[in-house]
């Protein structure tokens, strides 16, 4: 049915690279969701129907990873390194860090300020800023792969987290003041 020793690379069809194909990846996962999932095994043997849960569930997993650009630079370090925590731990660019609790520090102020969602869009554009960067400073570290690539890349996804998780904390204030009455 499905190989599910193949990474998710391998099990998408796309080469092993930070770089992917947003068409290819969705085109990808379709065409293995029409032919594996669960839906079109009702009528089979209990092994096959599990075996395809087994297969649609990986699929699904596959796909989520790949098409997120932190998950997927976690992944691809993981695969290069043969480290299931690459990228754990916390960034030592003191100057980042610093930038970063200033943000969270705007969001903290945002609520008592006259536009408190202009504050946080301010906010969230840096955060855009940041992560266009982040995402084009992997790639390029990727590229190249040697040891010394992949330490400095494990650092960019240090970052890209802190990017990533004070964005979702903007987002959820955002919704939030735009809607208080749903919190």
């Amino acid at each position: 049915m499905l190989d599910l020793s193949l990474n998710h690379f391998e099990l998408l069809g796309l080469p092993v690279a930070y770089q992917v194909d947003a068409e290819q990846l969705a085109e990808r996962y379709h065409e293995l969701q029409r032919r594996l999932h669960p839906d079109r095994f009702a009528g089979a043997s209990e092994r096959e129907r599990r075996l395809s849960v087994q297969a649609s569930t990986r699929i699904n997993e596959a796909y989520q990873t790949l098409g997120d650009p932190l998950r997927r630079a976690q992944y691809l370090l993981g695969l290069l390194t043969g480290e299931d925590s690459a990228g754990a731990g916390t960034s030592s660019d003191a100057a980042f860090l610093m930038e970063q609790m200033e943000l969270r520090e705007a969001l903290a102020a945002a609520r008592h300020r006259a536009d408190p969602l202009a504050e946080v869009d301010s906010v969230l554009d840096r955060l855009a800023g940041q992560s266009v960067g982040l995402i084009a400073a992997l790639d390029e570290r990727f590229a190249g792969a040697d040891r010394q690539d992949l330490e400095q890349a494990a650092e960019l996804v240090r970052k890209l987290q802190f990017v990533t998780k004070c964005r979702a904390e903007a987002e959820r204030l955002a919704a939030e003041l735009d809607d208080p009455a749903a919190f």
